[in-house]
Formats: structure tokens, sequence, C-alpha cells
């Protein structure tokens, strides 16, 4: 087993949690989840080098992408399977909490789902059968095998109200209650998790628990809410972050941290993850392009443990911890919103070796430990 070695010492607990037996997973076994969405080369086996870390280090998946209704859903009468299978595959090889995403969203949805043959938008009656078929048949095809599901994802607005998205524009609200009750309907035994961006920010925080409330009126048994924190170096503090733990939960659900990345670059739209955005190439824009400085490294590793702080200081509630991504290589960050912009938020580096955030983030567990 290879040994790791700490490149900036944080403070002395660090050195202690550089030990080849700590993982990430055993840190927080007591705790809570550990998680990572994998893309297809470590899907597939073609990363081994991830993949070795994965495994090792994380009791959680997520797909970055090969569940979404573009990948999956592709053309009316065409399902692809084939990277699904095997990333539920590669789940249930390594005894992993496996969680599918995603069902119902306003992006990565081919035209075709909301169109008729000749480019018109389809009916109410035509969409929610489309609806109804993909979540049947997805969802059915993996029941049991599947732990948790992001049934609807990012159907929020910053001030809370509902993304005047096609779902919306066709189906009105009913679209929400329908997606869920179908998604439990198909595995009543899945967990059905409701996951968006920025709910840091109250106006939007209060539309979640709203609309989660709304769902259970309904019936619906929507069990968590996911907070996908793609965070920065110096936003959220770990106050506010406490606060959104806590309020979310007041909506009677659990809370999984989903998608934790934490951008160290210069900001172009505050607080925002719409994959939609671009921006000018600007060097200003991409100030590190061989790697962090070791003030912002440290910086990095202090936010990371803030976040972890919070976690575990509301475990009780908080049921998984997901990064979004493995290394800084892999990151959705690097190329958006600005193309060839590379952006080292997550705890393994470009080579896919551990950061002093890695380390910061060990050390948190240990100190809640001796508390």
């Amino acid at each position: 087993m290879r040994m790791w070695i700490v490149p900036i010492v944080l403070s002395g607990s660090l050195i202690a949690a550089a030990q080849d037996s700590v993982t990430l997973r055993d840190a927080y076994q007591n705790a809570f989840r550990v998680g990572v969405a994998i893309n297809t080369e470590q899907i597939t086996g073609k990363d081994v080098v991830g993949d070795d870390v994965i495994t090792r280090q994380f009791n959680s998946i997520t797909p970055e992408n090969v569940m979404k209704w573009e990948r999956i859903h592709p053309l009316p009468e065409q399902y692809d399977f084939s990277l699904a299978d095997k990333y539920v595959e590669f789940g249930e090889k390594h005894h992993m909490f496996i969680v599918g995403h995603n069902l119902c969203w306003h992006h990565q949805t081919p035209d075709w789902v909301f169109q008729d043959a000749a480019g018109r938008p389809v009916s109410k009656e035509v969409l929610l059968q489309r609806l109804h078929d993909h979540i049947l048949t997805v969802v059915g095809r993996y029941k049991g095998r599947i732990q948790s599901w992001d049934v609807v994802n990012e159907a929020l607005a910053e001030d809370g109200s509902l993304r005047k998205d096609k779902w919306l524009e066709i189906l009105g609200e009913e679209y929400l209650v329908k997606a869920y009750q179908w998604a439990h309907e198909a595995d009543p035994l899945a967990q059905l998790n409701y996951n968006d961006y920025n709910l840091e920010n109250t106006a939007k925080r209060q539309g979640a628990i709203a609309l989660v409330k709304k769902l259970h009126a309904a019936g619906i048994p929507v069990a968590v809410i996911g907070n996908q924190a793609h965070v920065r170096y110096d936003w959220p503090s770990a106050e506010l972050e406490d606060q959104t733990v806590k309020e979310l939960a007041t909506a009677g659900v659990k809370v999984a941290i989903t998608e934790l990345d934490v951008d160290v670059l210069p900001a172009i739209q505050t607080g925002s993850a719409d994959i939609s955005l671009h921006a000018a190439a600007d060097p200003k824009l991409n100030p590190w392009p061989n790697g962090l400085p070791a003030d912002m490294q440290k910086k990095l590793a202090a936010q990371y443990a803030a976040l972890f702080g919070v976690y575990l200081k509301n475990r009780a509630v908080v049921n998984r911890v997901t990064l979004w991504g493995l290394s800084d290589a892999d990151t959705w960050r690097n190329d958006w919103p600005v193309k060839g912009r590379t952006d080292d938020c997550l705890l393994f580096d470009r080579k896919d070796q551990p950061k002093p955030a890695f380390f910061a983030v060990l050390a948190e567990a240990q100190k809640a430990k001796q508390r």
C-alpha cells in the first residue's frame, strides 16, 4: 500500500492523520457515509489509479453523467444501460452505497422529451407519460440495487420559487408530485432525495424546505434534501453552513451533502453552479495553471476542515457527504465557466495524490473523537 507524505504541515495533528491505514470512510464511519462522484473512466476500470483511491477511501458513489436522461434514454424508443449497469456493478462489487443521479432535470435532457415530431411542444398528457415511462423503466431496472435516488434536480430559482423550465411550463407543479410518486412506486424501499445548489442562500433554502413540506403533505416520502455545496474557499462561513444544515432538517428529512467541492479561483458569478454559464478567457481568472501555491493550499484545507466540522457537529441529521469528483484532474469546474481554467477544488490533486485538505479532513474526524 502506498505511503502518502503530507506536503504542507498545517498542524501537528495532520502528521498523526497521515497513516496508511487511515481512510475517509474509516475516519467518518460513526458519523456519515463519505462518497464520491465517479466518471466513465473510473466506472469502466480504465482509471486504475483512480479506482484504487475510490475503493479504499469511499463507501458511497454517485454517477457524474451516465444516468442522466441524455445518456440513458437518448431517443424515444432507445435506452442505453451499458454504462449505468457497469456503474451499479462497480458499487455492488465494492459494497458501496449507490446513488442514482438523476431522474428529472432541466439540463442534459434531450429536446425530444418536450417536443413532437414537428418540433412543437408536446401536450401535458404526452410529457407526463414520457416522464412516467422513463422513471418506471430506469428505477425499475435497478430496484433493490440503487439505494438512493436524486429524483428531481435543481427545480428552484434563486428566489426560492419554482424554476421556469420546460417541466414547469408544460406540466405545472404536478410534475414534482408525479416524479416522486412514480419513483416510489418503482422501488418502494429506495431513499428519495430532492437535490439543489445554493441552499446556503436564505430564499432558496426556504424554497427547498417549503417544496419538501408540500410533497410530504401530498403523501410523498421524500427522505433527504441534498445540498450540493459547490462552495468557495471563503464562502460560506462555518456558521452559515451550520445554519443551512439545521434549517433544512426542519423539513423533516435527513440532509446529504451531495456535490461538495471548494472553488479556489477568482469569482466570476458568486454562488452559481449553473452549467450553462460561460465567460471569456482571461489569465487573471486562471492564476494557478500549474497547481496551487502553499498559501492557497492552506486556505483550501481550512475551509474543508471547517465544513467537515459542521457536518460532524450535525451528524444526527447529515447522512452522507459526497465529493463531486475524485481529483483536480476530474473536476467539472475545469473549463467552467471559462475554457482552459483549472480549479484545484478537491481533496486529491491532478495526479490523484492527497492534498493538505485531505489530511485536514482526516484530522477533523480525529479531533471530534478526542472531544
